[in-house]
């Protein structure tokens, strides 16, 4: 059990549920009564919302690790578990019962509020992991663009289920208004996510050099693709920079949290990437973009402050 814990990348996945409750009982319960935003799902059919979008998002992982054996006893040997602990068989398996599940969900969610368009979304995030993992790994920053857009659709799910369903002519307004929060942490995901994929390529390059994947860094040089990647990682910090000052400054607790947990912190992965050499050294500042994922999504918890 442990084995399938790994392979499906449990905290990852955790994450993902935190950042969809977050968004529903952080961002809009809260201001049912104060600001009149509806929303669609019951609590139930979130919590399957939810469970479908991990179900696919595990899926993907399953994948990946199917095609990346090879690679993946170079770089992370000690992490290996498809033909270590679990067969190829069984990983496809649990991969096609997953989406299975998952998708299945979605077409079950989209008919119940009379919106059966929307699971097509469901459907291309699933059809997108497996032919990211099946091919688009292998072109350079296309699949790590892909990767990133399936992150910020895990989080625009929720506004395209809860929010789009309940609005009409009277509430356009405050549903857009809640939209659109939700749109731009889904940018924020999407930068963050993307700037780690770059990272974990020049961490990984050795292992997709043999496999004979052409990632960034071994197009350009690694020397190269870190000097891009210091330039992109100046992007989320003056857009969130930009953010706090437009619509945020007002609240100083909320100024002090974004100052010191997510620009602090994307700051130091900037200034760590100019002396970067090791794959430590780029496994460390995985982590950090990883923790101010997490940590950029926490603050949907101080909208109680941003919106009295």
């Amino acid at each position: 059990m442990i084995h399938i814990l790994k392979l499906i990348r449990w905290k990852n996945l955790l994450m993902i549920a935190i950042m969809q409750y977050l968004i529903k009982y952080a961002l809009l319960i809260p201001f049912k009564e104060s600001h009149g935003v509806l929303t669609t799902l019951s609590d139930f059919n979130f919590f399957l919302l939810v469970f479908a979008t991990i179900c696919i998002a595990a899926g993907g992982y399953i994948i990946n690790d199917i095609y990346d054996v090879e690679t993946d006893k170079i770089n992370k040997p000690e992490e290996v578990i498809v033909t270590k602990y679990i067969t190829e068989n069984n990983a496809s398996t649990l991969f096609i019962i997953l989406n299975i599940i998952g998708v299945g969900i979605g077409f079950y969610l989209a008919n119940d509020i009379g919106k059966p368009t929307f699971f097509a979304a469901f459907f291309i995030a699933s059809a997108l992991l497996y032919i990211y993992s099946t091919s688009l790994k292998q072109i350079a920053v296309v699949g790590n663009i892909v990767v990133s857009l399936v992150v910020a659709l895990s989080i625009l799910l929720v506004g395209i289920y809860e929010i789009i369903p309940a609005m009409n002519f009277s509430n356009k307004a405050t549903q857009m208004t809640f939209l659109n929060i939700i749109k731009d942490y889904a940018i924020f995901a999407f930068m963050i996510n993307f700037l780690r994929e770059l990272v974990k390529d020049v961490e990984d390059m050795d292992g997709d050099y043999k496999a004979g994947i052409e990632t960034l860094p071994i197009l350009i040089g690694k020397d190269r693709a870190n000097k891009l990647i210091i330039a992109l990682s100046l992007i989320p910090i003056f857009s969130i920079i930009y953010y706090v000052i437009t619509y945020l400054f007002k609240q100083q607790i909320v100024v002090a949290y974004f100052l010191i947990l997510v620009i602090a912190p994307l700051i130091y992965v900037t200034i760590k990437l100019f002396n970067a050499k090791q794959k430590s050294q780029y496994k460390h500042i995985s982590l950090i973009l990883k923790l101010v994922m997490l940590t950029g999504m926490f603050s949907l918890l101080l909208y109680n402050f941003i919106l009295k």
